[in-house]
Protein backbone atom coordinates (compact mmCIF):
# COMPACT_ATOMS: atom_id res chain seq x y z
CA UNK A 1 0.00 0.00 0.00
CA UNK A 2 0.84 3.63 -0.76
CA UNK A 3 2.77 5.13 1.93
CA UNK A 4 0.52 8.05 1.65
CA UNK A 5 -2.86 6.57 1.39
CA UNK A 6 -1.70 4.74 4.82
CA UNK A 7 -1.64 8.17 6.21
CA UNK A 8 -4.32 9.17 5.04
CA UNK A 9 -6.37 6.13 6.43
CA UNK A 10 -4.49 6.54 10.04
CA UNK A 11 -6.04 10.12 10.15
CA UNK A 12 -9.18 9.15 9.20
CA UNK A 13 -9.55 6.99 11.80
CA UNK A 14 -8.11 9.22 14.45
CA UNK A 15 -10.93 11.71 13.19
CA UNK A 16 -13.65 9.28 13.49
CA UNK A 17 -12.78 7.61 16.73
CA UNK A 18 -12.59 11.41 18.01
CA UNK A 19 -16.15 12.08 16.60
CA UNK A 20 -17.41 8.77 18.17
CA UNK A 21 -15.96 10.01 21.46
CA UNK A 22 -17.50 13.92 20.76
CA UNK A 23 -20.52 12.11 20.01
CA UNK A 24 -20.92 9.70 23.13
CA UNK A 25 -20.11 12.59 25.62
CA UNK A 26 -22.60 14.78 24.13
CA UNK A 27 -25.09 11.94 24.19
CA UNK A 28 -24.03 11.37 28.23
CA UNK A 29 -24.44 14.68 28.80
CA UNK A 30 -28.24 14.57 27.83
CA UNK A 31 -28.98 11.96 30.17
CA UNK A 32 -27.47 14.09 33.04
CA UNK A 33 -30.17 16.17 35.06
CA UNK A 34 -30.20 19.72 34.93
CA UNK A 35 -28.66 19.98 38.92
CA UNK A 36 -26.03 17.04 37.53
CA UNK A 37 -24.88 19.29 34.35
CA UNK A 38 -24.48 22.17 37.15
CA UNK A 39 -22.27 20.33 38.99
CA UNK A 40 -19.97 19.39 36.24
CA UNK A 41 -20.05 22.81 35.09
CA UNK A 42 -18.86 23.86 38.91
CA UNK A 43 -16.13 21.11 38.94
CA UNK A 44 -14.85 22.65 35.69
CA UNK A 45 -14.93 26.12 37.61
CA UNK A 46 -13.43 24.66 41.40
CA UNK A 47 -10.28 23.13 38.73
CA UNK A 48 -9.93 26.37 37.08
CA UNK A 49 -11.10 25.24 33.51
CA UNK A 50 -12.73 28.47 33.05
CA UNK A 51 -13.26 28.34 29.52
CA UNK A 52 -14.72 25.46 29.57
CA UNK A 53 -16.90 26.53 32.76
CA UNK A 54 -18.16 29.64 30.45
CA UNK A 55 -19.48 27.34 27.63
CA UNK A 56 -20.91 24.83 30.20
CA UNK A 57 -22.81 27.89 32.14
CA UNK A 58 -24.09 29.15 28.88
CA UNK A 59 -25.28 26.15 27.80
CA UNK A 60 -27.09 25.23 31.19
CA UNK A 61 -28.67 28.63 30.71
CA UNK A 62 -30.30 28.36 27.08
CA UNK A 63 -31.21 24.87 27.86
CA UNK A 64 -32.84 24.82 31.17
CA UNK A 65 -34.26 28.44 31.38
CA UNK A 66 -36.61 28.79 34.20
CA UNK A 67 -35.76 25.77 36.40
CA UNK A 68 -34.20 25.73 39.33
CA UNK A 69 -30.18 25.72 38.65
CA UNK A 70 -30.52 29.14 36.38
CA UNK A 71 -29.29 31.51 39.24
CA UNK A 72 -26.48 29.13 40.10
CA UNK A 73 -25.54 29.06 36.50
CA UNK A 74 -25.87 32.87 36.40
CA UNK A 75 -23.51 33.53 39.16
CA UNK A 76 -20.78 31.06 37.78
CA UNK A 77 -20.86 31.99 34.55
CA UNK A 78 -20.10 35.70 35.74
CA UNK A 79 -17.88 34.14 38.70
CA UNK A 80 -15.86 32.35 35.99
CA UNK A 81 -15.83 35.86 33.77
CA UNK A 82 -14.31 37.27 36.99
CA UNK A 83 -11.57 34.99 37.01
CA UNK A 84 -10.79 35.28 33.63
CA UNK A 85 -10.25 38.91 34.43
CA UNK A 86 -12.79 39.75 31.43
CA UNK A 87 -13.77 42.08 34.56
CA UNK A 88 -16.73 44.04 31.99
CA UNK A 89 -18.10 40.95 30.29
CA UNK A 90 -17.86 39.71 34.21
CA UNK A 91 -19.87 43.12 35.65
CA UNK A 92 -22.75 42.31 32.83
CA UNK A 93 -23.17 38.75 34.05
CA UNK A 94 -23.46 39.99 37.59
CA UNK A 95 -25.97 42.98 36.42
CA UNK A 96 -28.33 40.52 34.76
CA UNK A 97 -28.09 38.10 37.62
CA UNK A 98 -29.46 41.28 40.00
CA UNK A 99 -31.62 42.53 37.72
CA UNK A 100 -33.40 39.62 36.71
CA UNK A 101 -33.04 37.14 39.58
CA UNK A 102 -33.77 40.12 42.33
CA UNK A 103 -35.14 36.60 45.20
CA UNK A 104 -31.77 34.86 44.04
CA UNK A 105 -29.43 34.05 47.21
CA UNK A 106 -26.82 34.97 45.17
CA UNK A 107 -27.98 38.82 44.85
CA UNK A 108 -25.95 39.92 47.62
CA UNK A 109 -22.47 38.68 46.73
CA UNK A 110 -23.13 39.19 43.10
CA UNK A 111 -23.55 42.96 43.88
CA UNK A 112 -20.73 43.05 46.24
CA UNK A 113 -19.02 41.08 42.62
CA UNK A 114 -20.17 43.97 40.60
CA UNK A 115 -18.45 46.57 42.22
CA UNK A 116 -15.21 44.72 42.90
CA UNK A 117 -15.27 44.64 38.51
CA UNK A 118 -14.94 48.02 38.45
CA UNK A 119 -12.59 48.03 40.96
CA UNK A 120 -10.34 46.27 38.99
CA UNK A 121 -10.91 48.27 35.92
CA UNK A 122 -9.79 51.61 37.95
CA UNK A 123 -7.04 53.01 36.10
CA UNK A 124 -4.19 54.64 37.43
CA UNK A 125 -4.08 58.60 37.79
CA UNK A 126 -4.05 60.71 35.44
CA UNK A 127 -6.33 58.49 33.36
CA UNK A 128 -10.10 58.87 33.35
CA UNK A 129 -11.57 58.12 36.83
CA UNK A 130 -15.21 56.68 35.65
CA UNK A 131 -14.63 53.10 36.56
CA UNK A 132 -13.74 54.57 39.40
CA UNK A 133 -16.37 56.62 40.44
CA UNK A 134 -18.71 53.75 38.99
CA UNK A 135 -17.38 51.09 41.77
CA UNK A 136 -17.68 54.12 44.68
CA UNK A 137 -21.56 54.22 43.72
CA UNK A 138 -21.86 49.81 43.41
CA UNK A 139 -19.87 49.54 46.74
CA UNK A 140 -22.24 52.01 48.37
CA UNK A 141 -25.45 50.32 47.04
CA UNK A 142 -24.30 47.08 48.58
CA UNK A 143 -23.27 48.66 51.59
CA UNK A 144 -26.41 50.27 52.11
CA UNK A 145 -27.94 47.25 51.38
CA UNK A 146 -26.63 44.62 52.77
CA UNK A 147 -24.91 46.73 55.80
CA UNK A 148 -24.61 43.18 58.02
CA UNK A 149 -22.67 41.02 55.25
CA UNK A 150 -19.57 39.81 55.88
CA UNK A 151 -18.24 41.89 53.28
CA UNK A 152 -19.23 45.28 54.38
CA UNK A 153 -15.65 45.83 55.88
CA UNK A 154 -13.96 45.17 52.25
CA UNK A 155 -16.35 47.38 50.34
CA UNK A 156 -15.75 50.08 52.78
CA UNK A 157 -11.84 49.59 52.36
CA UNK A 158 -12.38 49.67 48.64
CA UNK A 159 -14.25 52.88 49.18
CA UNK A 160 -11.93 54.67 50.80
CA UNK A 161 -9.12 53.40 48.43
CA UNK A 162 -10.82 54.93 45.34
CA UNK A 163 -11.41 57.94 47.15
CA UNK A 164 -8.46 58.59 47.87
CA UNK A 165 -7.20 58.17 44.15
CA UNK A 166 -9.94 60.71 43.63
CA UNK A 167 -8.48 63.06 46.03
CA UNK A 168 -5.35 62.98 44.77
CA UNK A 169 -6.76 64.03 40.98
CA UNK A 170 -8.20 66.98 42.07
CA UNK A 171 -5.66 67.75 44.55
CA UNK A 172 -2.49 67.53 42.51
CA UNK A 173 -4.50 69.58 39.77
CA UNK A 174 -4.78 72.58 42.23
CA UNK A 175 -1.17 72.00 43.14
CA UNK A 176 -0.90 72.36 39.44
CA UNK A 177 -2.23 75.39 39.33
CA UNK A 178 -1.40 76.97 42.31
CA UNK A 179 2.57 76.89 40.75
CA UNK A 180 1.12 78.21 37.93
CA UNK A 181 -0.21 81.10 39.84
CA UNK A 182 -3.77 80.75 38.70
CA UNK A 183 -4.96 81.01 41.94
CA UNK A 184 -8.98 80.98 41.54
CA UNK A 185 -8.26 77.67 39.87
CA UNK A 186 -5.95 76.26 42.51
CA UNK A 187 -8.89 77.58 45.21
CA UNK A 188 -11.68 75.59 43.44
CA UNK A 189 -9.77 72.54 43.10
CA UNK A 190 -8.30 72.46 46.69
CA UNK A 191 -11.89 73.16 47.76
CA UNK A 192 -12.82 70.01 45.77
CA UNK A 193 -11.04 68.20 47.75
CA UNK A 194 -11.90 69.32 51.28
CA UNK A 195 -15.77 69.45 50.49
CA UNK A 196 -15.83 66.04 48.38
CA UNK A 197 -13.53 63.71 49.99
CA UNK A 198 -13.10 65.20 53.87
CA UNK A 199 -12.05 61.77 54.96
CA UNK A 200 -8.90 61.12 52.99
CA UNK A 201 -5.18 62.17 53.84
CA UNK A 202 -5.45 65.04 51.29
CA UNK A 203 -8.00 67.04 52.78
CA UNK A 204 -6.21 68.85 55.65
CA UNK A 205 -3.57 69.22 53.20
CA UNK A 206 -5.63 70.58 50.70
CA UNK A 207 -7.15 72.89 53.44
CA UNK A 208 -3.44 74.20 54.40
CA UNK A 209 -2.74 75.14 50.89
CA UNK A 210 -6.30 76.72 50.48
CA UNK A 211 -4.99 78.89 53.58
CA UNK A 212 -1.94 79.88 52.05
CA UNK A 213 -3.38 80.46 48.38
CA UNK A 214 -6.26 82.81 50.03
CA UNK A 215 -3.43 85.02 52.13
CA UNK A 216 -1.50 85.33 48.43
CA UNK A 217 -5.15 86.63 47.32
CA UNK A 218 -5.20 88.84 50.26
CA UNK A 219 -8.88 87.33 51.34
CA UNK A 220 -7.54 87.20 55.15
CA UNK A 221 -11.00 86.97 56.41
CA UNK A 222 -11.49 83.56 54.33
CA UNK A 223 -7.97 82.62 55.47
CA UNK A 224 -8.85 83.34 59.34
CA UNK A 225 -12.18 80.90 59.15
CA UNK A 226 -10.36 78.19 57.09
CA UNK A 227 -7.51 78.52 59.91
CA UNK A 228 -10.17 77.98 62.48
CA UNK A 229 -11.90 74.84 60.84
CA UNK A 230 -8.06 73.43 60.57
CA UNK A 231 -7.70 74.03 64.20
CA UNK A 232 -10.87 71.83 65.19
CA UNK A 233 -10.66 69.32 62.65
CA UNK A 234 -7.15 68.44 62.66
CA UNK A 235 -5.76 69.04 66.34
CA UNK A 236 -3.01 66.44 65.67
CA UNK A 237 -1.74 66.40 62.24
CA UNK A 238 1.76 67.28 61.50
CA UNK A 239 0.75 70.95 60.25
CA UNK A 240 -0.92 72.12 62.85
CA UNK A 241 2.11 74.00 64.14
CA UNK A 242 2.87 75.76 61.39
CA UNK A 243 -1.36 76.68 61.32
CA UNK A 244 -0.50 78.28 64.49
CA UNK A 245 2.29 80.10 62.81
CA UNK A 246 0.38 81.40 60.16
CA UNK A 247 -2.53 82.46 62.35
CA UNK A 248 -0.10 84.33 64.72
CA UNK A 249 1.56 86.08 61.72
CA UNK A 250 -2.62 87.48 61.00
CA UNK A 251 -2.90 89.42 64.66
Amino acid sequence: MHKNTKVIIYLTTIFISMLLVSCSSTKDLTKLTPSQRLQKAIDNYNNKDYEEAVASFQSILIEFAGREVIDSAQFYLAMSRYMKEEYLLASYEFSKLIQNMPLSQFVPLSQYMLADCYFQLSPPMPLDQKYTKKAIEEFQAFIDFYPNHPKVDEATKKIKSLNEKLAYKDYNAAYIYERMENYNAAIFFYSQVIENYHDTKYAPLALYNRIKVELVKNRKAEAKNDIANFKEKYPTHELYNKILEIEQSLN
